[in-house]
């Protein structure tokens, strides 16, 4: 039983390394040292806002992050932002939806209504651009030998090296195939992507005067979409060391009160 179960799990593990190999799975995704990263990491907040002008600037184009409520912008741990202007960032996106049809904006039927800082970010409504609220945990980047994942014990998922390593992937290089433009990308698992590059680099203007090359706005763009897929991270990771305290703690209190219970009896023989 033992063996047949053995010889199962082998032919599976054979399959699912087939499998990622034949779908292609060349990119090359390059390691970044991200604030958040490790056991004591956290977000900075100055790259957050940084990732969130360039996403409302370059990327809401086309991607949107329907999952992530605007109000949390103004959370600490993320990109903490005055509520006034939380609201006022939620007022330059326009969304026609029941609201605004019942008049209760006095707004004409079927007119658009100005976000709130209660909605979520405007879906997407381009073809074949994906939501990005939880692209980064979607996209692993780092998966090991033969894609089984092993890498991931050590560098993390690696879904924003991912992101980065995609928007400075590019090579310049293009084809047409069935009427459709394709971009040369190196993160890309075929090699080739329909998106062409977003971003160049001095895309943006930064008001704290940070660099605008591509890489730094690439690694902004990304910490920012990690935020976005993970906004709790930081909480999770503060409950976490007080339950491992806590467990430490209460190991200890019973170690120490066995030991008390039972060292009278300790070295006496029993008499039947």
């Amino acid at each position: 039983m033992i063996r047949k179960l053995t010889l199962s799990a082998l032919t599976a593990l054979g399959l699912s390394a087939t499998a990622a190999l034949a779908a292609g799975e060349t990119g090359h995704t390059h390691d970044v040292d991200f604030s958040f990263e490790g056991p004591f990491g956290k977000f900075d907040q100055l790259q957050l806002q940084r990732g969130l002008q360039i996403y409302t600037q370059v990327c809401s184009s086309c991607h949107g992050l329907q999952y992530v409520p605007i109000r949390t912008l103004a959370d600490e741990g993320g990109p903490h932002l005055p509520e006034e202007q939380v609201r006022a960032y939620a007022a330059q996106f326009l969304v026609a939806d029941e609201a605004a049809n019942m008049h209760l904006y006095d707004y004409d039927e079927g007119a658009a209504r100005p976000l709130t800082e209660n909605d979520h970010f405007p879906a997407n409504q381009s073809q074949n651009a994906p939501d990005l609220s939880l692209m980064a945990k979607a996209r692993a980047g780092f998966h090991g030998p033969a894609g089984t994942g092993i890498n991931q014990f050590l560098q993390g998922i690696g879904g924003p090296e991912y992101i980065v390593s995609i928007l400075t992937g590019y090579t310049g290089e293009e084809k047409v195939e069935a009427g459709t433009t394709y971009y040369e990308n190196t993160a890309f698992s075929t090699g080739w992507i329909a998106m062409a590059p977003p971003l160049y680099g001095d895309d943006v203007e930064f008001a704290d005067g940070h660099s605008t090359e591509l890489h730094h706005e690439a690694e902004d763009v990304a910490a920012f979409l990690m935020w976005a897929a993970e906004p709790k991270m930081m909480a999770r990771k503060k409950a976490g060391f007080l339950a491992v305290g806590f467990l430490v703690v209460l190991t200890c209190l019973l170690y120490l009160t066995n030991k008390k219970l039972w060292a009278p009896h300790k070295g006496k023989k029993i008499t039947l």
